[in-house]
């Protein structure tokens, strides 16, 4: 995987938008960042997980996908070595980072009525 895959993966996902974050690239559902490219150097990217999702893909896949250090990979950040992750597995895990944000703009829209 390259890193112009990982962005067109992540654009083609419904309502997904590029921005910057702290110098790298995101992507957002609803404003909502669900990944980013080139965090920590730009052999990864990095999908937001749940606790749950990352122990899985670690586990499965372990050496493509690592926890991020500290409490960002404590609460389910997860970088992504590009080169080793294939691309069905990367837009599985897109895909679930996506989901997670997507549904907590959604809860947080109906508590703001």
């Amino acid at each position: 995987m390259t890193a112009d895959g990982f962005r067109r993966m992540a654009l083609q996902l419904e309502g997904t938008s590029e921005g910057a974050h702290m110098g790298h690239p995101d992507f957002r559902i609803n404003g909502r960042i669900f990944a980013t490219l080139h965090y920590p150097d730009r052999r990864w990217g990095m999908v937001k997980l749940s606790p749950e999702e990352q122990d899985s893909f670690v586990r499965d896949y372990q050496g493509v996908f690592v926890p991020c250090s500290g409490a960002w990979g404590r609460g389910g950040c997860t970088n992504v070595l590009l080169k080793s992750v294939k691309a069905g597995i990367l837009r599985a895990a897109l895909e679930a980072a996506w989901r997670r944000a997507a549904a907590h703009t959604a809860t947080r829209s109906k508590r703001s009525r």
